[in-house]
């Protein structure tokens, strides 16, 4: 329970809020119409946007029909060179005309001699229709010598194809009999080739962990070496110490540092954990009892009474608690101060 003064009279606290409110709906206006400015600059700003679209579009189309006009123009221009043109070559096209007709009358009598040539070699009883071939015919024992000759030759291709037959079969046996083979070999060779892929994994893993050990062993030996250098170290500067001591002379200036340094490190550790406390007992302080930790700055909720009758005992303030305004943010800082009165109490 946080205590602050005697209770206040209602008046004064009642005015000074309403000061407030007046200041604070005054600001919320002023926030309320400059929203509302915004909004409109944002429609003009759309509508800006939307005839500039709109300008754009029309230029884009003004420039299709001009390209259109111009083609269109280049047409016309190409139409009236033609009609130029034609008009040139009427009076050539009378003589070409007076040419075409007699073309037309020699083609007319081209055909009709075709025509008749057609049927002068088609008639068979015509003499010149066959023509005969030069050379002698065979008597009949000629031709009898010929087929004979050629059934020899028959014989002996059919025998050849014979012989040819059985090879390719000698073959083709010779050939299934190395398939089966083959295929029993193939599964000798899958079989090797497994055990090979698993005796090359082995190696590999094999080496592998002996490059490993290796490395390890490497980094154990400097490791070792290390250790053996900061040994002699250790026992030269023992050594040192104690010839030192023996002769009554003072310890080196590095031994000193080193203490100093182990009494600061201790004072550290130690206000590192005064620290450490006061920051857990700040925290059970802010805490809650819904549990729930703050750091906002307690407000006074309660009052010890002036009366002389009256046990001074803090009594709450209840509804018409004293007002505290919290400081003005960093989003107010365009804003003048509040003249704040003074708290009668």
């Amino acid at each position: 329970m946080c205590i602050w003064g005697p209770k206040p009279e209602g008046t004064t606290v009642t005015k000074s809020t309403n000061g407030l409110n007046l200041t604070s709906s005054e600001y919320d206006h002023s926030g309320v119409q400059l929203i509302k400015r915004e909004e409109e600059v944002c429609i003009f700003y759309e509508k800006i946007n939307i005839q500039e679209k709109m300008k754009l579009n029309g230029e884009i189309e003004i420039h299709v029909l001009e390209e259109k006009i111009r083609f269109l123009k280049l047409k016309i221009a190409e139409k009236q060179r033609q009609i130029c043109v034609t008009r040139n070559l009427v009076p050539v096209k009378r003589a070409l005309d007076a040419d075409l007709a007699v073309l037309q009358i020699q083609f007319s009598q081209c055909t009709d001699k075709i025509k008749e040539l057609e049927k002068h070699f088609i008639n068979p009883e015509s003499k010149n229709r066959i023509r005969l071939i030069p050379g002698k015919d065979l008597t009949e024992e000629e031709i009898i010598k010929k087929l004979d000759m050629l059934e020899f030759e028959l014989a002996k291709k059919e025998e050849k194809l014979l012989e040819k037959d059985f090879i390719f079969e000698q073959v083709s046996q010779l050939t299934n009999k190395l398939k089966g083979k083959t295929q029993a070999c193939k599964k000798d060779t899958l079989l090797l080739a497994k055990k090979m892929n698993g005796y090359q994994k082995r190696i590999k893993d094999a080496t592998e962990k002996m490059m490993a050990l290796v490395a390890e062993l490497s980094m154990k030996q400097a490791l070792t070496i290390e250790l053996q250098k900061e040994v002699r170290e250790k026992e030269e500067f023992i050594f040192s110490c104690s010839s030192r001591i023996e002769k009554g002379l003072p310890l080196n200036r590095e031994i000193e540092k080193d203490w100093l340094k182990v009494l600061r490190d201790e004072e550290m550790h130690a206000f590192a954990a005064v620290e450490r406390s006061q920051e857990d007992a700040e925290a059970e302080y802010r805490q809650l009892p819904s549990g729930v930790y703050t750091t906002a700055e307690q407000r006074p909720n309660a009052y010890i009474p002036e009366a002389d009758t009256a046990l001074p005992l803090p009594k709450p303030y209840g509804a018409l608690a004293p007002f505290k305004p919290t400081e003005p943010g960093s989003s107010r800082r365009h804003i003048r101060k509040p003249v704040i009165k003074p708290i009668e109490i």
